[in-house]
């Protein structure tokens, strides 16, 4: 017969968790103003909150850590650090920054200036924020295609090439790079071609742009290009990440996601002006350029992370986990985007809580009913994400409401992933009984979903 997959890893340390009761979570959601970020890590029985920096290192990253070089200027650990970016991204230039939007702040800060337009394949939150704050607009260039979450693609975050193409026609002058996420999160954590990629650097070539790469999730792209896309069958993962690099002029890094540390991230480029006038601002923004806001023992599990992180073995466990929970759902005929993504599961709000006005945050609504289902904690990727508008300050509506499940790495066994699904049946079958969400009370001028307050809306 034959063998069922496994993970390719075993267990060495195990954290406890609490099973909490229906009234204590109607408590503490309340008192946390119907915001999931408000919650205690103690009052969560399973977070999918995020997989940044949730995940568990190995073996060889503690012991990477435990030989850190703390010195402020020079540490060894940033040139084991530099090294890996070197062999595996293939950039020789790079700063060290504490997370991913420190990175894009510190980039941002030499590339976007007031009145630029900045197109790409979705722009996530602090990615959408950093460009709006400096008052740049993020312009959404996604194939119309990754709106359905019922279609079947293989490369359902790609780039519209046609809408690319008018953008930089019409506003070339105004352009100052063109930013490919990988995976593309907004979008379900679909992942991107190596064609559409290739495409898009000619594209910009042709207007003489540079390509950055939002890279949080590289890896687990160059998997599906490996897995889906025709003539990388027989390259490595690492093969196809330096390809993928090849294309870019710079990318923006969050270690907390393919580089599986807690903490950590980095700018990587090619170009040494590019560098210069960036180590100004991570200097002032983050700390000397050889540590940038992280430690050397940081540096160290980063650098070793990238090693792991790149293997196709751990890669089949991280991405076929998150598909598991995708066939589980599929038993119960709960609606998300298809196929699952590399690093979470977007459920469809829309679709379940369709007697929910959109007005009051369709997916804000289903992450807090899983809440209360089982103490389990997502993430609205929709309405409040979205934010408002920041000429018109009117909600935006996006076409994807989704609640997204989040998986750590090689945190949660699949046991864990049944009651996820069992959880989210439960709320499924009573799902026509919830006609109304929620309200805001509070909110920040920009990026709310991390503080945002709510309150149901009166039935």
């Amino acid at each position: 017969m034959e063998l069922p997959f496994v993970e390719s890893y075993k267990i060495k340390m195990v954290e406890p968790l609490r099973r909490s009761t229906r009234a204590e979570r109607e408590t503490w959601i309340k008192a946390a103003h119907y915001n999931l970020f408000n919650l205690r890590s103690e009052q969560v029985f399973i977070d999918l909150l995020t997989d940044s920096g949730t995940g568990a290192m190995s073996d060889r990253q503690w012991a990477a850590m435990m030989m850190g070089d703390e010195s402020y200027a020079g540490a060894s650990s940033y040139y084991n650090l530099k090294a890996a970016i070197q062999n595996i991204l293939g950039f020789d230039y790079f700063l060290p920054t504490h997370q991913g939007r420190a990175a894009e702040n510190v980039l941002f800060s030499v590339l976007i200036k007031e009145g630029d337009i900045i197109p790409g394949n979705s722009h996530f939150d602090t990615t959408k924020g950093h460009i709006e704050f400096r008052k740049a607009m993020a312009l959404d260039c996604t194939i119309d295609e990754a709106s359905d979450t019922q279609k079947e693609l293989p490369f359902k975050g790609n780039m519209c090439l046609n809408k690319l193409a008018n953008a930089l026609s019409e506003h070339h002058e105004k352009i100052p790079f063109v930013l490919i996420t990988i995976t593309n999160n907004t979008a379900g954590g679909q992942p991107v071609s190596m064609e559409c990629i290739r495409n898009v650097r000619a594209l910009a070539d042709k207007y003489k742009k540079p390509v950055v790469v939002d890279a949080a999730r590289f890896a687990e792209n160059a998997y599906f290009i490996k897995t889906r896309e025709k003539g990388f069958e027989h390259k490595t993962i690492k093969e196809i990440v330096k390809e993928m690099f090849s294309y870019a002029d710079a990318m923006t890094m969050s270690s907390k996601k393919d580089a599986i540390v807690n903490i950590g991230g980095f700018v990587a480029m090619r170009h040494k002006d590019w560098f210069d006038k960036a180590s100004v601002f991570n200097i002032m923004f983050e700390g000397y350029v050889t540590y940038g806001g992280m430690s050397g023992r940081d540096m160290n599990a980063v650098a070793v992370g990238l090693d792991e992180g790149t293997e196709f073995d751990y890669l089949e466990t991280r991405i076929k986990q998150v598909a598991y929970l995708g066939e589980q759902l599929d038993k119960y005929g709960i609606p998300y985007q298809r196929p699952a993504g590399g690093h979470a599961i977007f459920v469809d709000a829309k679709k379940l809580l369709s007697k929910v006005p959109r007005e009051e945050f369709q997916a804000q609504t289903l992450g807090v009913e899983l809440y209360l289902e089982a103490g389990i904690r997502g993430v609205e990727i929709g309405a409040i994400l979205a934010d408002r508008d920041p000429l018109t300050r009117e909600n935006r509506y996006p076409e994807l409401e989704m609640l997204r499940l989040a998986i750590p790495r090689r945190t949660y066994t699949n046991n864990h992933i049944d009651l996820i699904a069992a959880a989210l049946k439960n709320v499924y079958d009573r799902c026509d009984t919830i006609t109304h969400g929620y309200k805001i009370v509070k909110e920040a001028p920009i990026m709310r979903h991390f503080t945002v307050e709510l309150a149901p809306v009166d039935s």
